[in-house]
């Protein structure tokens, strides 16, 4: 069996991870990675030390349902990096990227001594089409390379140029990595931040961090601020949960948003916690005054209550197998409250959180809301949102890419492969494979929830491509 995996960030070492646990079968792995960094992707590059993983280490296992293998890779590098307010280590992005770089070699080794053949090509695919029993992959060198399964792991996309700003003076298209971006923003200028989310919020904590003096704004249509992870309790869920959930499917043949809401109003209820008053509480997420609530979230670090730690970790453990079960009229409704349902899944940390609120409260950061448009006249940034006009030096481009975009550099493959009719985008974006000999791992798999893939949804959809790839080379089922 020969497996060609192109991509080598976190998709590809979750698969390849998953495949030296659960394969006895002999062959070869060839992975595609053009980047110098393996195995690290975009996302845990080099880059500046306050870039940090935005999760508690439970969740950021790239090992499927083994919650301490990171935390037992971090060991003692831990303690150096404990976020005292979350009670845990929160270490910069590219020590992150060690733990992947180890778990894939370890992987690789694992697999060389039960006799697979393994190989990284430092090019990158851009064709594949079907010939016979094999595929066939071209890399921009020229050379073709067959396989017998192909398995996207390409990563997620890059922000959306919505303003039409590219190659303007004092624009920042992309701000990773960091380290590199922040040197062309003078430290006195006046900085806009397209964008509210985590992104943005990198973008200004590693801007103070390196001395900025003047002004920063947050520019969003929305205006609404991540929420603010709480510290972690001893507590399971035990109603949402994907067991439960697959009860529900059994007996019903469908699963509901409303029947999703009974969960978490029975896991509430049975810690004799208010569940109208969370679901207020969470409506309110668009309306709030984002500073106000900011201040509030980070007070509310230590918090007992279990409401939004259970949506928070739910969301990322239960969310992507309770979506693929909704009618699309719930999908529907989910995706009207896009932004509040990001900003809960997708919080800061409170070390982040602190640090902005300095900036907010010494009047330094602000936010405005409503932004209509930013255009290029008379060689400066001219910003027009709901509350006037404002003129700035530097505009950071932070919006987060939707979800499962297509990455810039996987174009042409999935250009190739629509067109040989081997896979078909998705209604709700991503790509949907036609073939059960291609897989497609990470945030470009079509069909996923609109929240952009977490490390652990990524680990998920590794283990079943590995069990699916398994299967067919011993003769099982290919889907």
């Amino acid at each position: 069996m020969d497996i060609a995996i192109v991509g080598a960030g976190a998709a590809a070492v979750g698969l390849l991870d998953s495949l030296a646990a659960t394969t006895d079968s002999r062959g070869a792995i060839t992975v595609f990675e053009p980047s110098p960094y393996l195995w690290r992707g975009r996302p845990y590059g080099p880059d500046l030390d306050t870039v940090l993983v935005n999760a508690p280490p439970a969740i950021m296992s790239i090992r499927h349902l083994d919650f301490g293998h990171y935390a037992a890779w971090l060991g003692t590098r831990g303690p150096a990096h404990l976020d005292e307010r979350l009670g845990q280590p929160l270490v910069p992005r590219a020590l992150y990227g060690e733990y992947l770089a180890h778990t894939a070699e370890t992987a690789l080794a694992t697999l060389r001594e039960a006799g697979w053949r393994v190989r990284v090509v430092t090019a990158r695919v851009v064709g594949v089409a079907r010939s016979g029993a094999y595929w066939s992959l071209r890399t921009e060198d020229g050379r073709v390379h067959e396989a017998d399964h192909v398995a996207l792991c390409v990563g997620g996309g890059t922000p959306h140029d919505h303003y039409g700003l590219g190659g303007a003076s004092g624009f920042v298209d992309d701000p990773y990595p960091l380290a590199r971006t922040l040197d062309r923003v003078a430290p006195d200028s006046n900085v806009a931040v397209v964008g509210s989310g985590l992104t943005a919020v990198d973008v200004v904590v590693s801007l103070a961090a390196r001395g900025h003096t003047g002004p920063i704004t947050l520019l969003s249509r929305s205006g609404v601020l991540p929420h603010v992870w709480q510290r972690p309790v001893e507590h399971r869920p035990q109603h949402v949960t994907t067991e439960r959930v697959a009860v529900l499917h059994r007996q019903h043949g469908a699963v509901t948003l409303e029947d999703l809401i009974g969960l978490l109003r029975a896991e509430l209820e049975q810690a004799g916690e208010d569940f109208e008053a969370f679901t207020a509480e969470l409506l309110a997420t668009a309306t709030d005054d984002p500073v106000r609530r900011l201040r509030a979230q980070l007070d509310a670090v230590d918090d007992f209550r279990i409401a939004r730690r259970v949506l928070q970790e739910t969301a990322h453990s239960v969310g992507p197998y309770a979506w693929r079960l909704l009618p699309e009229p719930d999908r529907v409704r989910l995706q009207r409250h896009f932004r509040m349902a990001t900003s809960v899944a997708s919080p800061m940390v409170p070390v982040n959180a602190a640090g902005m609120m300095r900036l907010f409260d010494s009047g330094q950061l602000a936010v405005a809301a409503g932004v209509r448009k930013i255009e290029v006249a008379e060689g400066v940034l001219r910003v027009r949102h709901d509350d006037g006009e404002r003129i700035f030096d530097a505009v950071v481009n932070a919006v987060n890419p939707p979800p499962q975009a297509i990455p810039r550099g996987a174009g042409q493959l999935v250009t190739a492969l629509l067109a040989d009719g081997s896979a078909e985008l998705h209604p709700a974006g991503g790509l949907v494979p036609t073939d059960p000999r291609l897989h497609v791992v990470g945030d470009l798999a079509g069909g996923g929830p609109f929240i952009t893939s977490s490390i652990a949804g990524i680990a998920a959809r590794a283990a079943r491509a590995a069990q699916t790839i398994v299967a067919a080379g011993d003769g099982g089922a290919t889907s």
